[in-house]
């Protein structure tokens, strides 16, 4: 078993030796056991104080909109910032690895908060499957997939589900961002859900049009409570 494990370093080091393993964020060479940022760069990347008040900026986003049990975001996502850099190469460098390594810093601060042990199912932001084709994947899966890893709930892809393929929010205001999302989205084997409490998880919140969209529509399950987890707020 020694031995066999100094071939699997040794092979690991030659790997490493040509094709290194960079921090997203500085691109010095990573540690051994650092993955996609390097210890630093994670430490002086700037946390919202969300986990700390309930009443806090992302919850507030939705008052008077939907009816939310918990809404937090990790991260604060400044332009040019360490957490665009994360979030571009989540979105579209292929970064299904950082999505899961981002999924389980969320899981991290979800778990030492305490006020989401009572949530059954994990449900990702769905893409419209042509948008998905084109990507390759959906972020917020990946993300999800990480969550799970340390909270060790269920995610559920089947009951909510995209229906059309809208035009990209990035360049819109907020009202044509909610706009743009109204009727979006569909349930499907609802029932499932019944007296649940879900958590939503996305990449970013900047309006959360695209949120309150799906928390509206989850609430026509009856007995149903949902709570919202980002990587960011805008």
């Amino acid at each position: 078993m020694k031995a066999i494990s100094f071939i699997y370093s040794t092979l690991e080091d030659l790997i490493a030796l040509f094709y290194p393993n960079t921090c997203i964020i500085c691109r010095e060479n990573l540690l051994k056991k650092e993955e996609c940022t390097c210890t630093l760069c994670l430490y002086k990347i700037p946390k919202t104080d969300c986990f700390k008040h309930k009443d806090n900026l992302v919850s507030k986003l939705f008052w008077g909109r939907v009816h939310l049990e918990n809404a937090v975001a990790l991260y604060v996502f400044h332009k040019e910032g360490s957490v665009q850099k994360l979030i571009h190469e989540l979105k579209y460098e292929g970064g299904k690895r950082t999505g899961v390594f981002l999924g389980k810093q969320l899981g991290y601060a979800l778990k030492e908060n305490g006020s989401f042990s009572d949530v059954d199912y994990i449900i990702p932001i769905p893409l419209h499957p042509k948008k998905e084709k084109l990507r390759g994947y959906n972020q917020s899966k990946y993300i999800a997939k990480g969550v799970r890893e340390v909270l060790e709930i269920k995610i559920n892809t089947r009951s909510l589900i995209r229906t059309e393929n809208t035009d990209s929010q990035t360049r819109k205001k907020r009202f044509s961002r909610w706009e743009n999302m109204m009727n979006s989205f569909a349930l499907k084997r609802a029932n499932e859900l019944k007296n649940t409490h879900i958590l939503l998880i996305d990449d970013v919140v900047t309006t959360g049009a695209t949120l309150e969209a799906c928390a509206q529509k989850l609430l026509e399950i009856e007995g149903i409570k949902v709570s919202i987890a980002t990587i960011a707020v805008a």
